[in-house]
């Protein structure tokens, strides 16, 4: 997920300053706009896992745009952050799965190469394909479907 930052710039006297405006209350620092940009991200992924831990919601991102035009931020810079939100430490659970051998295969090749377990690999994969917001439900015609009309299939 790609948050949007805003970065107060620092000086020689004071530091970068950092606010994270989709998620209220997750804010960060650095003496360089390197460290203020490195140090956002962390502070984002303790700020989403506290608010996992807690058995909320992971808020959604909102585009850079949105937020652009509020004047508290004018002058201020603006960055992307990207999240791993499989990286999150959340509950793991094992579970046994069934694909043809030759898929396995492929996915050991392309885990090896990315230098994760199979388990990790699977599970960014799965959160990269849920986070473009579409996927595919199992239905008479098999067509994609957004993720916005999930809870109306639920409910039906």
């Amino acid at each position: 997920m790609r948050y949007p930052i805003v970065i107060e710039p620092g000086s020689d006297a004071t530091a970068y300053g950092v606010i994270v405006p989709d998620l209220p209350g997750c804010f960060s620092a650095g003496d360089t706009l390197d460290e203020a940009m490195s140090n956002a991200s962390e502070a984002i992924e303790l700020h989403l896992e506290a608010l996992l831990h807690n058995g909320a919601d992971i808020p959604a991102a909102s585009p850079i745009e949105k937020h652009q035009s509020n004047s508290d931020y004018a002058g201020w810079l603006w960055a992307v952050v990207e999240i791993d939100l499989a990286r999150l430490h959340s509950a793991t659970k094992r579970y046994n799965i069934t694909m043809p051998e030759r898929v396995m295969a492929m996915v050991d090749v392309a885990a090896k190469q990315a230098g994760e377990s199979r388990s990790a690999y699977l599970a960014r994969a799965a959160m990269a394909r849920i986070e473009t917001g579409m996927f595919f439900i199992p239905t008479t015609q098999n067509m994609p479907i957004a993720n916005d009309d999930i809870e109306h299939l639920e409910s039906a």
